[in-house]
């Protein structure tokens, strides 16, 4: 007789939705028979890694027998160059999901509140739920965060404010004058951390920067990736920079081996390779241009974008445009999932693959 299993799960559980991920270009070509397809749904980058990281990474493939730099210090000394910091403002980890995972683990007790938008990216409920805390979402106003009303939700309970800069999935950003006042309305009891995995996309004169602003003595943490611009989302990798005795809590929460030696070299090859950080920089804005002024030819809504995707409104459901898209061989991001049912996200192309979507979008909502 099949005994039951005993051990019940926590309770908090039944409040997680488990994140569902773009769909794989694999599993489209196996479903629906296809050769070709194209991913605009995760926010890659469509120009692939640095030559300079893969090189690093294929050398480090040898080493691995041996465990990792723990504390990933030739990383940490890197990136504290690049930004001018010292190397113990920085914690590096598994992804920046990661990351912000480890921050709420540091700094949530049972109860406490952690603040953020909606929709905005979704680890931030998922990491305070799972330390314990609760999750205090303030709707966006006009696709942008509302940051008056996040300052109204701030009691004596809250101890993290997440403020995803450009925000995911919208690509729009607060401004540095709006920051600004807000942050000194805050008490000294709130950590602010500013999610800027696209910053490197955002480019405005007044979009605040939030490694600067910490060299200026605000107490915030900013957390960024390498999955992006750098193309190495496969590999797992991000980090957060922030006053010392910050930093000094997330690594007492960190794994002890967070990230694989080929993670580690393919990140230090392609903060190298400032040629191909440029060229990716410089293509995504021009397509960029080029795509929004295609898809609102279309007589198609399109947010500013500040990221390497766009949050574009169909007029319909976004769920149906998406599954013929998929027959066609396209995948793009459907909005159902942030309660915004006609829009969905479109991760910005190499040309051809957005001329590709450009023609295939035209069929589909002719039909």
């Amino acid at each position: 007789m099949e005994r039951p299993f005993a051990p019940r799960p926590r309770k908090i559980l039944e409040r997680l939705q488990p994140y569902v991920p773009g769909k794989a270009p694999e599993e489209v070509r196996r479903s629906h028979g296809l050769e070709k397809v194209i991913k605009m749904a995760s926010n890659e980058n469509p120009w692939g890694t640095s030559p300079k990281a893969l090189e690093r990474a294929k050398r480090e493939l040898e080493k691995s027998a041996l465990y990792p730099e723990g504390s990933c210090l030739e990383l940490r000394e890197a990136l504290a160059k690049r930004y001018e910091v010292s190397k113990d403002m920085i914690v590096v980890s598994n992804g920046g999901d990661n990351v912000l995972g480890l921050i709420a683990h540091a700094f949530l007790e049972v109860g406490d509140e952690a603040v953020m938008a909606t929709p905005t990216f979704p680890i931030y409920r998922t990491a305070a739920l799972v330390a314990g805390g609760e999750p205090i979402e303030v709707p966006l106003r006009n696709f942008v965060h509302d940051l008056h009303a996040m300052a109204q939700k701030v009691g004596p309970r809250t101890k993290l404010l997440f403020i995803c800069n450009p925000n995911n999935p919208t690509g729009t950003i607060v401004r540095r004058h709006d920051l600004m006042g807000f942050l000194e309305t805050l008490p000294e009891t709130v950590l602010v951390v500013l999610d800027e995995v696209y910053c490197d996309f955002a480019e405005e004169e007044d979009f605040p920067d939030g490694i600067s602003l910490i060299k200026e003595g605000w107490r915030i943490l900013s957390v960024r990736s390498f999955s992006k611009l750098y193309g190495l989302a496969g590999l797992r990798i991000g980090y957060a920079v922030g006053p010392e005795d910050i930093i000094d809590a997330l690594e007492k929460v960190r794994e002890p081996f967070p990230v694989n030696r080929v993670a580690q070299a393919a990140a230090l090859g392609a903060l190298e390779d400032e040629e191909f950080r440029r060229f990716v920089i410089s293509e995504t804005k021009g397509e960029r241009k080029r795509l929004t002024s295609a898809l609102e030819d279309m007589g198609l809504k399109c947010l500013e974008s500040h990221t390497n995707f766009l949050f574009v409104d169909l007029g319909r459901d976004s769920e149906v445009v998406f599954e013929k898209l998929l027959r066609m061989g396209i995948i793009i991001r459907p909005g159902k999932i942030w309660g915004t049912p006609t829009w969905c996200r479109i991760t910005i192309g190499r040309r051809e693959e957005n001329q590709e979507l450009l023609s295939a979008l035209r069929k589909v909502l002719a039909g």
